[in-house]
């Protein structure tokens, strides 16, 4: 027996000892998923600021964190992550425009605001949300204009730190979800928000069996079931769709969740319902009519490490206490 654990201590490939490459290998993945800092500063110098075209000046957004309530009787501020979205993003701000405008005339209590946020794009995305700026009659458009791209959760967190609204709807670019749904998450949100606190977020698990789901490669489809179940073990209980970029969030909520978000790639939506679980705020799913727009800058297979990975740092950081829910 001795002689047989001398053989495999001892064992190489390479002459690369198995145990110390073993031992190795787990610092470097201990330090990379629990002590390595790697997000980007908050704000870099003059970058959260908006230009009001009609005017020409240069107004410094306001501070989420700061203004506990609504500012200006804004009832709801959308916003909308862009990465390079020059082709996608205008139908859906055509179908997102008009179902507000026709909104706030049926309710006069009803206002908006749409924080539209360059996440550092290399195409001509700002000039194209400017354009929509010039055209608005009323200032409720702002480009929040990202000096480097910071991945769309970072997009999505400095974008609702400049919000103004009552609630707050967190909306893809390329219009995969019907905007007229947010009457149906509104509902539900009504129902379920409890001391200013509420989460409601649009689902598509009602689509896993449908031909929208199947017409999807072999390997997408088996990625999608593993992360759900990677989740659900790691991170987040009873939510069936976590992914959907369709959210509605009371200002109250987004007070206490963004300012901790720490996670600025595509897991970002993973962390801010664990945060929620942790800190007992309501959450609700609804489902939503969705359909898969091409153009979408994610990759399957890339994507799907990187989220593995931020899952479990999301999962052990905050279980060690490196990271910890920051109070207001």
């Amino acid at each position: 027996m001795i002689d047989l654990f001398i053989n495999i201590a001892s064992f190489t490939i390479y002459s690369i000892p198995i145990i110390p490459l073993f031992i190795i290998v787990f610092v470097i993945l201990s330090y990379y998923l629990l002590l390595l800092h790697d997000e980007s500063p908050l704000w870099l110098e003059k970058e959260n600021v908006y230009i009001d075209v009609k005017k020409g000046e240069e107004h410094q957004f306001p501070s989420l964190v700061e203004n506990k309530n609504p500012i200006d009787n804004i009832y709801l501020s959308v916003i909308i992550p862009a990465y390079n979205e020059q082709i996608r993003l205008p139908s859906m701000l055509d179908e997102a425009i008009k179902f507000l405008n026709e909104k706030s005339k049926k309710d006069l209590k009803f206002s908006y605001e749409i924080i539209i946020i360059d996440d550092g794009s290399k195409d001509s995305t700002a000039k194209l949300v400017t354009s929509y700026i010039e055209k608005q009659p009323f200032s409720n458009i702002r480009l929040l204009k990202l000096k480097q791209n910071r991945g769309k959760g970072g997009a999505v967190k400095r974008g609702i730190l400049c919000s103004r609204g009552k609630y707050c709807l967190m909306v893809d670019a390329d219009g995969a979800t019907e905007f007229k749904d947010f009457n149906r998450v509104e509902d539900i949100m009504h129902k379920i928000e409890k001391n200013d606190l509420g989460i409601v977020c649009g689902s598509r698990s009602h689509l896993v069996d449908s031909d929208l789901v199947a017409k999807r490669s072999f390997l997408r489809n088996i990625l999608m079931h593993g992360f759900h179940i990677f989740v659900q073990t790691l991170c987040v209980k009873g939510i069936k769709d976590t992914q959907c970029g369709f959210k509605l969030f009371t200002r109250e909520t987004a007070r206490r969740i963004f300012p901790t978000l720490h996670i600025e790639r595509w897991a970002f939506d993973v962390e801010i319902l664990y945060l929620a679980q942790k800190l007992n705020i309501p959450i609700a799913e609804v489902a939503v009519n969705w359909t898969e727009i091409d153009g979408s800058k994610l990759d399957p297979f890339s994507s799907s490490i990187q989220m593995a990975k931020d899952i479990v740092r999301i999962r052990f950081r905050y279980l060690l206490g490196i990271w910890k829910i920051k109070s207001l």
